[in-house]
């Protein structure tokens, strides 16, 4: 047996994603003439309670995008030490929009209001200027660990005062979703703009949407177009994704209840020092003297496939081609092999 545990991105699509990918009427995206992508962008910004949406190939380009959108160069964004905007995104925010970042310690991973206020540049010549705060939810190196609503909207208050725009990185936003019962709507009166992944946990394979205010979206189209984002035929890719949302958010709650399961089976561990608390389909795990390289080989050997994200340090990330007959034999190879 083979079980790839390596992220949610390796899924592949459903017979009925497949089917509806074929049945979609497509045209050309970037004229605006796709229906399928028009009607994806549609959807999303609806249940956003947004005007606007844009359709993109990744999850980085979202967040590019968003950020050179809001920013210009010389001023700064705020965000978590651990946020994929900084960690896993190739310094686009200085390569892409000349602007510089400023790293904030969190609560593993979420920033609060205070800390955020504290982060805010004077008004002096040698500083950037304090333009954008960026959030990330869930949060893929903090173990997937989930901003509520209740903790967003002080920040979101700190913002106001102070004229700062607020994006999130929700490439895993229904997976926080489902776990809180706070709506995409609620987080479409606290964000500026936020961005969705459909290629982790949703399953489509490929694409993801930024959705903000129309002037926002406007002005990321043409930056969309510079990044080299624009696509023809989308259509197919789209339909993926509408079928993603129409069926397959009710099925992340057993991703969830699956590492779980899996977490309680590594925390009884010898060679596990610590597991971070698991709120959604992520877990991360420290161990005692194996180095993480070697413990992911074992696992290799029994057909059980893994990432270490530091020396020390696993992930595991559960999705939707994991099943029970899997998470059983994870579980038992785990207790019989460590």
């Amino acid at each position: 047996m083979i079980v790839n545990l390596v992220s949610d991105t390796i899924t592949v699509p459903t017979r009925p994603m497949l089917e509806a990918m074929m049945a979609a009427a497509v045209g050309d995206d970037v004229f605006g003439t796709d229906p399928t992508v028009n009607a994806l962008e549609a959807k999303v910004a609806g249940m956003f309670g947004m005007e606007a949406a844009l359709f993109v190939p990744s999850g980085t380009m979202a967040n590019q995008i968003a950020l050179k959108a809001h920013t210009e160069p010389l001023d700064e964004i705020v965000c978590d030490r651990l946020s994929h905007i900084y960690q896993y995104e190739l310094g686009g925010y200085g390569f892409h929009s000349g602007a510089s970042i400023t790293l904030l310690e969190g609560e593993n991973g979420k920033l609060n209001a205070e800390m955020v206020e504290k982060a805010i540049k004077p008004d002096f010549d040698w500083y950037p200027v304090t333009r954008l705060v960026s959030l990330e939810n869930t949060i893929n190196m903090a173990g997937g660990n989930l901003y509520t609503l209740d903790e967003i909207r002080p920040i979101r208050e700190v913002c106001d005062r102070h004229g700062l725009k607020l994006h999130l990185d929700g490439a895993r936003l229904f997976n926080a979703l489902v776990e809180t019962g706070d709506t995409p709507a609620a987080y479409g009166q606290v964000f500026d703009s936020i961005s969705v992944c459909f290629s982790k946990g949703l399953g489509a394979p490929v694409g993801s949407i930024l959705i903000g205010g129309k002037d926002f979206i406007r002005k990321s189209r043409r930056i969309r177009k510079a990044f080299g984002g624009g696509m023809r035929q989308a259509g197919y890719l789209a339909a993926a994704c509408i079928h993603a949302l129409d069926h397959h958010i009710v099925k992340l709650k057993k991703d969830h209840e699956n590492a779980r399961k899996i977490a309680s089976v590594i925390a009884g561990l010898d060679v596990v020092r610590e597991v971070k608390p698991v709120k959604t389909n992520i877990i991360i795990f420290e161990l005692k003297d194996m180095p993480a390289a070697k413990f992911v080989d074992t696992l290799d050997r029994h057909g059980i496939k893994a990432i270490p994200v530091s020396e020390n340090s696993v992930r595991f990330v559960l999705h939707l081609d994991v099943n029970a007959s899997m998470v059983a034999y994870v579980m038992e190879t785990l207790e019989t092999t460590f």
